[in-house]
């Protein structure tokens, strides 16, 4: 089942500022972006393209994963303009009846809403569009296609550092986690300022320059996301060091801290 095209608004989109998620896109080798998206990417360093890459390969993985724990509702925030496999593509076709909802706040996603909302007959995929600074909002809309008496899986995936402290970072993050019931996982990739510091102060300059403030944060602060939650072995890693079974990533330096937490 899935949620009309029709039920949306028509998306109103500023090509004069640069997104994050049209940014991601150019990253990633996409075509849903605009020069001035471009511009910003082509300004960043090689490694931009590579923790990319390895973020979106993160994600496939552990939503495979938790599919195959028997996860089968899904919470995404900060969706991204759609790239296959998207995240119900991955989940359902592990559990056929897994529920997915995404959020994203830039109306180009909207535009591509329909390619997010292609789910199985059996199972069933939602968008709205909205800011993880509104989590209550978020909540809202989400509790009318998930069962919140049931495990969610929660997915922030190269979402928090786009957050800054003065805007309470992991005071949302607390909030979308309290509304879980215990079962849930909170899934986290967020960009390192600790792990390769001078790169990571060049992206941040980069990006400013585009109108976009990134907040990179240690390895402590973004374990800080975690607390009260039981992480899942390997913990709180870096993107490319976290998996749970063979074949394996490929060995490389990755500035993406990532990891999945259970909630007790």
């Amino acid at each position: 089942m899935a949620t009309e095209a029709t039920d949306f608004p028509a998306p109103q989109i500023d090509t004069s500022k640069a997104h994050p998620a049209r940014v991601y896109d150019w990253l990633l080798g996409g075509k849903d972006n605009y020069p001035v998206d471009e511009a910003v990417g082509r300004v960043l360093p090689p490694e931009a393209h590579d923790a990319a890459r390895q973020n979106r390969a993160f994600m496939q993985r552990a939503a495979a994963w938790l599919a195959a724990q028997g996860v089968d509702q899904f919470l995404d925030i900060g969706t991204g303009i759609p790239t296959e496999p998207n995240l119900h593509q991955i989940v359902q076709r592990i559990v056929p009846t897994a529920k997915v909802v995404y959020t994203d706040n830039d109306p180009i996603v909207l535009r591509h809403a329909e390619a997010l909302l292609v789910s199985r007959p059996e199972g069933t995929t939602d968008y709205i569009e909205a800011d993880v600074r509104r989590p209550a909002q978020i909540l809202e809309h989400a509790r009318k296609v998930l069962d919140f008496e049931r495990p969610v899986a929660l997915s922030l995936i190269a979402l928090m550092h786009f957050i800054t402290d003065e805007q309470d970072a992991h005071g949302i993050v607390s909030e979308l986690l309290a509304a879980l019931p215990p079962g849930s996982h909170l899934v986290l990739s967020h960009a390192a300022s600790d792990l390769y510091p001078e790169l990571a102060q060049q992206v941040t300059e980069e990006y400013a320059k585009g109108g976009i403030r990134l907040g990179f944060r240690t390895r402590a602060e973004v374990a800080r996301f975690f607390e009260g939650l039981e992480l899942v072995d390997p913990g709180l890693v870096t993107a490319t060091e976290w998996f749970k079974s063979a074949p394996a990533p490929q060995p490389e330096g990755s500035g993406i801290y990532a990891g999945v937490a259970r909630v007790p």
